[in-house]
């Protein structure tokens, strides 16, 4: 007895195969930046006040 060899897969299980590669795509997104947000990059604890108003008057 041979099997059967069926070599187009149905539509059906073609777009669920696609919707769940989507999902899984979003949730390692959302993921990726929930846990980007909780690292703490460095940034300047110092507020730089320039002075430019000499700058205006030469102009």
């Amino acid at each position: 007895m041979q099997l059967k060899y069926n070599r187009s897969p149905s539509i059906g299980s073609t777009i669920l195969k696609t919707l769940i590669k989507l999902f899984f795509a979003i949730i390692i997104f959302v993921l990726a930046i929930f846990l980007i947000e909780k690292i703490k990059f460095p940034s300047p604890e110092k507020k730089f006040n320039i002075d430019i108003t000499n700058d205006i008057k030469k102009l």
